[in-house]
Order: C-alpha cells, then structure tokens, then sequence
C-alpha cells in the first residue's frame, strides 16, 4: 500500500452522512412526513458521494 490517504474516504463518508441529514431535517422542517423526507436525503447523500468521489479521482489523475 503506496501512500494510501486515509482522509479522502473519511471526507467522503463524513460529507455523504452529512448532506443526507441536513437535507432530510430541512424536509421534516417544511412539513414532508417522515418517509419521503429520508427518501430525499438518500438521493442527496449519493449525488454528494458521486460528486466528492469524482473530485478526489480528477485531483488524483493530475
């Protein structure tokens, strides 16, 4: 294991579960029920895990 970064899937990890409460909390805040609210936030959390891992690839190729 050459150099192997153990901060970058943290970061992942940390910003997906993260993301996914914020938004599942701003769901409830606005009145969604409970089951639609954690729906949204599953979608979140894997578009910001999608995203956070293309970044660390891009950053990684160079």
């Amino acid at each position: 294991m050459r150099k192997y970064n153990f901060i970058r899937p943290l970061m992942l990890i940390v910003s997906a579960l993260l993301v996914k409460s914020l938004v599942t909390n701003l769901c409830m805040v606005m009145g969604m029920e409970p089951a639609p609210a954690e729906n949204i936030g599953f979608i979140a959390m894997i578009i910001t895990a999608i995203i956070i891992y293309s970044r660390i690839i891009r950053n990684r190729r160079k």
